[in-house]
């Protein structure tokens, strides 16, 4: 797969110490698909788990978190069509390295209003497994792909 025409994006899977994952619920977005990770792109020269410790502290406003693992190479997904132009641009999707972090704070670091325009409106502790479920059908996939590749780190339901 060329993956030239997709937007460099990392995700972070923060897990709690006891192997929940935390969930964000889309702000501004309808149910049943608006919860996910917390991810986003990646700067300019910017270090790959830099921009993941960076999108976590804007979107979540945790910062006290250890490295697991990561994944290998890049997972992608495409958008979908009815995506609007302003989110899209000239990219046919992203294509996303994801971080398992172990949350090592205390719950009240997090801070959804902290860094502009919020990303979520609401957070909760969920399971790694229910993720795929939970989030845009576009994206499932490279939640499945994320949920295989951290499922060592992961409570059960």
């Amino acid at each position: 797969m060329d993956l030239s025409k997709y937007r460099p994006n990392v995700g972070v899977v923060l897990f709690h110490p006891d192997g929940r994952v935390w969930l964000g619920k889309r702000a501004n977005t309808p149910p049943p698909h608006n919860w996910q990770f917390p991810q986003g792109g990646v700067d300019d020269g910017e270090d790959l788990e830099t921009a993941a410790r960076r999108e976590l502290a804007e979107e979540t406003g945790a910062r006290s978190a250890s490295l697991l693992a990561r994944t290998d190479g890049w997972i992608a997904y495409d958008f979908p069509a009815d995506m609007p132009p302003h989110r899209t641009r000239d990219w046919k999707g992203q294509k996303q390295v994801w971080f398992a972090l172990r949350f090592d704070g205390e719950e009240g670091e997090f801070d959804l209003l902290g860094h502009g325009e919020p990303e979520f409106e609401a957070w909760r502790w969920g399971y790694l497994a229910e993720a795929p479920d939970l989030v845009a059908p576009f994206k499932r996939p490279a939640y499945e792909a994320v949920a295989k590749a951290f499922a060592s780190f992961a409570a059960s339901p």
